[in-house]
């Protein structure tokens, strides 16, 4: 039977950081440390529903901004949510459309009392997306996990800018809050910002902290900075979030990332890398990263997983691989999409394993410099 409000606990706690735990919606039970697959537009890129089911995804992201513009909400409020929309039962969490403020900053402009103030990149149409207007929308979406729209900056080493930002983003987090109202169905996630900068993120993060939020999301990583760097504002702010909180590392990242962002204490990710990169012909295995491009594989008959039998991957051959790529077949990208799809959630399922038996710092000594 299905909860009837979402709540999240901690399952097992291996050491101040490390931990395993169960995130649960009235749509479903997500296990932590989960990877959510990005589904912009309502698709998770050249993947059918039931195989994504099949690789044990039990959780996807959607965009705000993006389906906002098309299909739009009209569309979307006809089918009551997102969820018949494309066919997915499961949970959805849908970004804010913050990060659409950076990405697509040439088409927009801040204001802290209005919102972005946006000119569509699809047809040039001028729109204003406030914090409450993202709220409302992802109500219309239907989303199980709601995202505050924050601003969210660009690289920057500008510690004035970035505090601005967090001022910024304090204003609409509390905002989105009242929006957000009373849904025990639902969860409402803050976004942590302040760079690079241990002292901005806690101000940022105690912040969020007052106002209280179902969950807290590390926003403004994977912009361009090192990994290194990342890992170490990590370890030193997550453990400062809510020990009985979800916590979310926003974008990120390849399976590296996933390793060190969990020894962190980091409970959910999401990333386009496993569909962007099976579109450029670059396999996630477990001897490392695979481009299948290369002229090596013209004569290889081997799989890229032979354990891998979601969709009969292990049938397809790096050779017949290499060749669709070279002849530009759609085929390629779906087949290396979904097996990338599937090694990430097969890599989260022995993340969360060896956790269990203690010997993740095994497992990470063998994956962290693979990819």
């Amino acid at each position: 039977m299905l909860p009837k409000e979402f709540s999240f606990e901690v399952t097992t706690q291996k050491n101040k950081k490390l931990r395993l735990g169960k995130i649960y919606t009235s749509r479903g039970v997500v296990d932590t440390p989960a990877f959510m697959p990005v589904g912009t537009l309502g698709t998770v890129k050249g993947i059918f529903v039931e195989d994504l089911l099949n690789t044990g995804t039990q959780i996807i992201l959607g965009n705000t901004y993006h389906l906002m513009i098309r299909p739009g909400m009209k569309i979307i409020e006809k089918f009551k949510g997102l969820h018949k929309f494309m066919n997915w039962k499961k949970p959805i969490l849908t970004d804010s459309g913050g990060f659409q403020i950076m990405s697509l900053s040439k088409f927009n402009k801040i204001d802290k009392e209005i919102g972005a103030i946006f000119t569509s990149h699809i047809d040039g149409k001028k729109f204003i997306l406030s914090p409450e207007k993202s709220i409302q929308i992802q109500k219309k979406i239907n989303s199980d996990i709601l995202m505050v729209l924050d601003e969210c900056p660009a690289l920057t080493n500008d510690k004035k800018k970035i505090s601005q930002s967090i001022d910024i983003s304090t204003a609409w987090a509390k905002r989105c809050k009242v929006e957000f109202g009373k849904n025990k169905k639902k969860a409402l996630f803050g976004i942590v910002q302040g760079g690079l900068y241990k002292d901005l993120r806690l101000e940022s993060l105690e912040k969020l902290k007052e106002i209280n939020f179902d969950g807290y999301a590390m926003g403004g990583l994977a912009v361009g900075e090192k990994q290194d760097e990342m890992f170490k504002i990590l370890d030193e702010t997550v453990h400062h979030m809510p020990e009985n909180k979800p916590r979310y590392l926003m974008g990120v990242g390849t399976p590296s990332d996933l390793l060190g962002a969990v020894k962190s204490g980091i409970d959910m990710f999401d990333c386009v890398l496993p569909t962007r990169s099976g579109r450029t012909g670059l396999a996630y295995t477990w001897q490392g990263k695979i481009n299948l491009r290369n002229s090596q594989f013209k004569y290889d008959k081997s799989p890229l997983d032979p354990n891998c039998k979601t969709r009969n991957l292990n049938l397809y051959s790096k050779s017949y691989l290499n060749h669709l790529i070279k002849t530009n077949e759609i085929l390629a990208s779906m087949i290396i999409s979904l097996h990338n799809i599937n090694f990430y959630q097969q890599f989260m399922l022995k993340i969360r394993q060896h956790i269990k038996m203690n010997s993740f710092d095994n497992f990470y000594k063998k994956y962290v410099k693979m990819f």
